[in-house]
């Protein structure tokens, strides 16, 4: 893949917006170009409420980048989550024309394309189609059916649905802003890019991204995409809690949790305070860390029990289901104090916070390399990956075609040889010959 080949990621928050510009260096690593942000107003748990403050704020962050990559933005990839996000299991198979031909790319896109048709609720549309496992002629348990031969191939779908007006406001929005929209990557599947490891997704996985207004999981198992869901709670949840207890407005709430904030509430002891400037002329406030905790862990409980019973849905305590890698943590709401403890003391499984920074390059800035920004590291690199797979599909078309008139002129070449010394009647038998092959060539062109 040529090196000058870039993509941008625009993950629409919650919170936040980010823009971000990458590509791929020599070494396979992701390196960061430049990173715009800005305050996300528009936006209410992942859905858009108000396209006039979304488009000022995608373009503010689109600025940014640019200004500090110094290039010019023309199309992203945007990642969509979301309280309409559901997904559903599906099984489809079709029946190939031919079996003594081993099935291809175009055999899969055709199975993948009658997915898509699906007949969804009114007001529905399917976002990804992502295959699980593959049966031929009956065969199960298959990864990867290219170069096989087959009459029927079946397969095991794992169906991801939106709502129709929630894609196409996004959509709207994007272009708005005076950008295009090359592809839409649902967040929770962008952030498991960026933060697990291929071994993680093999022995079995839950990805927890925590967001501003949603918490997003990703199941894996032998590195396969098994369950994804949406949940409508988020780390502003909990800022809308320690507003409402202490009588605090927002900023105050917001910075209270990022500064003091923990979410096990025996860490600290009755006479930990903290004093908070009261509103004009108003008396300072003065609040008990020990307060503040059992607001902050009474919400986080609430919302890891939500997410451990999607994991439970799936029946990650079937031998086979295991989940061995346990659970990931990333996002925004990952960073709060003595998370990763309580996640491991509520579900009893190995808890890790994802970093994005294992695919980016070494000289990374420390602040991209944040659980915050996973999911925009994850979106670039779907993008670049997507890119990478269309250059080299267009590649093996041109050498395809190359390739079958060269081995034509062969055999002319040797069939000339043999009949120099023959007579005109001959002669004349080869040029018909020569002709059909030609015609034969120019047909499989078409």
């Amino acid at each position: 893949m040529e090196n000058n080949s870039i993509a941008v990621g625009l993950d629409i928050g919650t919170t936040k917006i980010v823009a971000m510009i990458g590509r791929k260096n020599e070494y396979g690593k992701m390196e960061i170009l430049g990173i715009g942000k800005s305050k996300s107003l528009g936006v209410h748990r992942g859905v858009v409420n108000n396209i006039t403050q979304t488009i000022q704020s995608i373009q503010q962050a689109i600025q940014d980048a640019e200004t500090s990559s110094g290039m010019k933005i023309e199309d992203v990839v945007v990642g969509i989550a979301g309280q309409h996000i559901r997904s559903l299991q599906h099984s489809d198979y079709i029946t190939r024309p031919d079996s003594e031909v081993v099935i291809d790319e175009e055999d899969i896109d055709r199975l993948c394309n009658q997915v898509h048709k699906l007949v969804m609720l009114p007001g529905e549309e399917i976002i990804h189609v992502l295959p699980q496992d593959f049966k031929v002629d009956g065969q199960a348990e298959i990864k990867e059916p290219i170069g096989m031969y087959g009459g029927r191939l079946e397969a095991n779908f794992h169906v991801v649905v939106g709502q129709v007006s929630s894609i196409r406001n996004i959509g709207r929005c994007v272009k708005s802003a005076g950008i295009n929209l090359s592809g839409i990557t649902l967040e929770p599947l962008a952030s498991a890019n960026a933060v697990l490891s291929q071994e993680e997704k093999e022995a079995g996985v839950a990805l927890i991204d925590i967001g501003g207004g949603t918490t997003d999981l990703a199941i894996f198992k032998d590195g396969i995409i098994r369950h994804t869901a949406v949940i409508p709670f988020g780390g502003n949840v909990i800022t809308e809690d320690i507003k409402e207890g202490c009588s605090i407005i927002e900023k105050q709430a917001e910075l209270l949790k990022i500064k003091f904030g923990s979410a096990w509430p025996g860490e600290n002891k009755d006479n930990e305070i903290v004093s908070i400037p009261g509103l004009r002329g108003r008396e300072p406030k003065e609040i008990t860390l020990k307060n503040l905790s059992k607001i902050i862990h009474a919400r986080v409980v609430e919302i890891v029990e939500q997410v451990y019973l999607e994991i439970k849905n799936y029946g990650h305590e079937e031998q086979k289901k295991k989940l061995i890698a346990g659970i990931v943590l990333t996002g925004g709401g990952s960073q709060l104090r003595h998370l990763k403890q309580l996640v491991e003391y509520i579900t009893g499984m190995d808890t890790r916070v994802g970093y994005p920074n294992e695919h980016l390059a070494g000289d990374s800035d420390s602040e991209t390399t944040s659980p915050m920004y996973a999911t925009a590291v994850g979106l670039v690199m779907n993008s670049l990956e997507t890119q990478e797979k269309s250059v080299q599909l267009e590649k093996a078309k041109m050498t395809h075609e190359a390739t079958v008139p060269a081995e034509a002129e062969e055999e002319l070449e040797a069939e000339e040889t043999e009949i120099k010394n023959d007579t005109p009647k001959e002669r004349k038998r080869f040029f018909d010959k020569w002709a059909e092959k030609f015609k034969e060539f120019l047909d499989n062109a078409e």
